[in-house]
């Protein structure tokens, strides 16, 4: 993901999550620490390709990774492409680079009430370990936490 992404990519945004989207400025922060050598975020987005031959936002995906831990940010496909597998092309992508970090552990947070999603990181291998209660704001809706090893356990990514 790149700042020319960023008005297509907050347009999803607030398309998929209306009570809770980021903001322009929470993007601008992650993508601040997604270059360069000391590079802790891996923010990467997916486009299609319109019969037209313009380019359009399919979905956005990233992760924050430190002291051998990661997060998974956001993963987000537009409605179109739900059901295509892009959504587990982009948590393959974050956890390659979750690897390439170093991490032992991926995080994420997934509402309790999105199931599609917790499908998703279900396949992966993820596994509930907690509850974050009142986490997406203003709509005071409880967040699962998962958790997926992937260093030193065999678990391939």
């Amino acid at each position: 993901m790149r700042w020319w992404d960023l008005p297509q990519v907050l347009e999803l945004e607030a398309e998929l999550f209306p009570e809770d989207a980021w903001s322009e400025g929470m993007f601008w922060s992650e993508l601040a620490h997604a270059r360069g050598p000391r590079a802790t975020r891996r923010y990467v987005v997916a486009e299609e390709t319109s019969p037209d031959g313009t380019a359009r936002l399919a979905g956005y995906a990233g992760l924050a990774a430190a002291g051998g831990l990661g997060d998974v940010q956001t993963i987000a496909v537009a409605r179109p492409q739900w059901g295509t597998g892009l959504g587990a092309r982009l948590l393959t992508d974050l956890l390659q680079h979750a690897t390439a970090f170093e991490c032992d552990e991926v995080l994420l947070e997934v509402r309790v009430d999105n199931t599609r999603a917790q499908k998703l990181y279900e396949r992966f291998g993820f596994e509930p370990i907690g509850f974050r209660r009142g986490y997406y704001q203003p709509g005071n809706v409880d967040a699962l936490v998962m958790r997926l090893t992937v260093q030193g356990t065999g678990t391939e990514i």
